[in-house]
C-alpha cells in the first residue's frame, strides 16, 4: 500500500493513481484512531468536500470508517466552501472536520484535509500523530456501508450554509456594499465558491457578474484553480471588457482570494494581505497582532510600526498560522497563497470573508484597487514588488534533488543577491535572505507538490527577476 505522508495542510495525490478510495479510507481510519485515542470522539465531526471529481463519493467513504469506529458523522448536504466547512466544526461544536479537496492544485488532485474543533488546521505534531496511526493495510479500515450508518443514526446530513450566512452577520454589514453600486466580476474557478458572494450581496444596486461558476472538474481555461496569474487571465479580461470596478477570485474550494483591480490588472497576493490589513487598523480602528508565513510581504511590518502592532512570523502553511493567531489572538493571518484569516472567525483561511471586506475596503474610502495601492505604499513609504518561480521537479528524484539543494543552501553564505546586500538568513522554513532594501528571496520545497519554489519581494522593480535566477542559480538548479 502507499505511504502517506501529510504535509503543509493534509494530504494530498493524484487520483487514482494514489489518491484512491482505500487509501482515502486509511487515513480516515488514522483520523479515526487518533480521535479515539485522545477521547475526542464525544462531539462527533463534520465531514465535507469540494466540486472536484467523485469528491462527494470520496466524503462518503470517510464517513462510512468513521461510523464503523463509532464516531458520530455531521456530512455535508452537498459541496460547500472550505471556510463554510470549517465554521460548521465550530457552530456545530463537533470534535474536529474531515474536508475533501485538493484546493488550488490540478484537476487530477484530491486531498485530504483534517481541522480540529476550532475550525482550523492541525499543528504539525497533531498531523504527525495522524500519519503515524494510518494503518499499512485497508483490511485493518473498519467500514459500515452509508445507508446502515444513516439509518442508525450514526451518520446525519445537513447544510452547513445557514449558520455560516448568520455568522457574517456578526462579522460585516454587508448593506453599505450592496447600496454601493459596485459592479464586481466574480471568478469561482468552477469551484465551490460559485454563487455566494451573489447570495450574499442579492437585494442591492451592486452588481456580481459571475464567470466559471459550474462545476467542472478539469477546470478549463486554466491550468489549475489557482487565483494566479495566468489562472485568472479570463477574469482580468472580463474586468476590462465590462468597465467592472474589481474583479475578485476564490480559488476550487473558496478559501484564497485573487483581486483584479479596474483596469484589469492583477492586485498580487503580497499586496492583497497589505491591503487587508490596513482595513482593519485604518478603517475598523482594529488592533492586534498580525500573523504572517515567512513567504508574505515585508509591507506588514511597516503597518506594525506605524499602527504600533506586533508581527509575528511563522512557517509557511496555516498549520503555523492557526495556532499562532489562537495564542496571540491575532488581528489577522495570512500567507502568500492567497489565503487570509480574521479575528472574531474561525483561525482559518476564508476568501468568503476576505471578498467582503476587500469590497468594504472600496466602498468606506471610496478608492478603486489601484488608488488602495496607491495609498499604501505612499503610507510605507516605498513600493514593494513581488514574483515567485515554481520549478516542478520529477517525482522519482525529487527527495534526492531536495536533498542535494538543501544540502548546498545550508553551506553558502552569499554576502549579495542581484546586487542586494544580504543582510540575515533565516532557515525556519525552506531559506530566506533578507535584503537591505527591506526585500527579501526565499527558496523552499512544496509540502504537497514535488515543487520548489523561488520567491522574493524588493522595492527596486528591475531587479525582481534577476534576484528570483539568483535563487535558483543559489539552488543549484541550470539556469537557461
Amino acid at each position: 500500500m502507499t505511504t502517506i505522508k501529510f504535509g503543509t495542510d493534509g494530504w494530498r495525490g493524484t487520483i487514482a493513481e494514489d489518491y484512491t478510495f482505500a487509501n482515502v479510507r486509511r487515513c480516515a481510519q488514522g483520523f479515526a484512531r487518533y480521535l479515539l485515542d485522545l477521547k475526542k470522539t464525544t462531539r462527533g465531526i463534520v465531514v465535507g468536500h469540494d466540486k472536484r471529481f467523485a469528491s462527494e463519493h470520496f466524503a462518503a467513504a470517510v464517513a462510512e470508517v468513521l461510523a464503523a469506529n463509532g464516531i458520530h458523522v455531521l456530512l455535508c448536504d452537498g459541496a460547500a466552501p472550505t471556510p463554510v466547512i470549517s465554521y460548521a466544526v465550530v457552530a456545530q461544536g463537533a470534535s474536529g472536520g474531515v474536508n475533501i479537496t485538493a484546493s488550488h492544485n490540478p484537476p487530477w488532485d484530491n486531498g485530504f484535509k483534517v481541522r480540529d474543533e476550532h475550525g482550523g488546521a492541525i499543528d504539525p505534531a497533531g498531523l504527525k500523530e495522524i500519519e503515524a496511526r494510518i494503518p499499512p493495510r485497508e483490511n485493518e479500515v473498519q467500514r459500515i456501508p452509508l445507508d446502515e450508518a444513516l439509518d442508525k443514526g450514526l451518520v446525519r446530513r445537513f447544510d452547513p450554509a445557514p449558520a455560516y450566512l448568520e455568522h457574517l452577520q456578526q462579522l460585516i454589514d454587508v448593506e453599505p456594499i450592496k447600496a454601493a453600486g459596485l459592479k464586481v466580476v466574480y471568478d469561482a474557478m468552477w469551484g465551490n465558491g460559485a454563487g455566494w458572494l451573489r447570495r450574499i450581496l442579492a437585494g442591492g444596486k451592486t452588481e456580481i457578474i459571475e464567470i466559471h461558476g459550474e462545476r467542472n472538474p478539469i477546470f478549463p481555461e486554466m491550468s489549475r484553480p489557482e487565483p494566479i496569474p495566468p489562472n485568472v487571465d479570463v477574469c482580468l479580461r472580463t474586468v476590462k471588457e465590462l468597465g467592472a470596478d474589481v474583479g475578485i477570485i476564490n480559488d476550487g474550494d473558496a478559501d484564497r482570494i485573487g483581486v483584479s483591480d479596474e483596469n484589469g490588472v492583477f492586485v498580487n497576493q503580497l499586496q492583497v494581505y497589505g491591503l487587508l490589513a490596513l482595513y482593519l487598523l485604518e478603517v475598523r480602528g482594529e488592533r492586534g497582532p498580525i500573523v504572517k508565513t515567512l513567504s508574505t510581504t515585508s509591507v506588514l511590518e511597516k503597518l506594525g510600526e506605524i499602527f504600533n502592532v506586533p508581527v509575528h512570523q511563522t512557517g509557511v502553511g496555516f498549520k503555523y498560522v492557526a495556532p499562532k493567531m489562537l495564542e496571540t489572538n491575532a488581528m489577522i493571518g495570512g500567507e502568500e497563497s492567497g489565503g487570509y484569516a480574521f479575528r472574531g472567525n474561525i483561525p482559518e483561511r476564508d476568501g468568503i470573508l476576505a471578498a467582503l471586506y476587500f469590497l468594504d475596503l472600496m466602498v468606506q474610502t471610496g478608492k478603486r484597487p489601484s488608488q488602495l495601492l496607491d495609498h499604501l505604499y505612499e503610507l510605507v513609504g516605498a513600493r514593494y514588488y513581488y514574483d515567485r518561480i515554481d520549478t516542478r521537479l520529477p517525482v522519482e528524484k525529487y527527495a534526492s534533488i531536495r536533498a542535494e539543494a538543501e544540502a548546498r543552501l545550508r553551506t553558502i553564505q552569499p554576502q549579495e543577491v542581484a546586487g542586494l546586500k544580504v543582510t540575515g538568513i533565516l532557515t525556519t522554513d525552506g531559506f530566506k535572505f533578507s535584503l537591505e532594501d527591506g526585500g527579501w528571496l526565499l527558496i523552499r520545497f512544496s509540502g504537497t507538490e514535488p515543487l520548489m519554489r523561488v520567491y522574493c519581494e524588493t522595492t527596486h522593480a528591475d531587479k525582481v527577476q534577476d534576484i528570483l535566477q539568483e535563487g535558483r542559480k543559489l539552488a543549484g538548479l541550470h539556469v537557461h
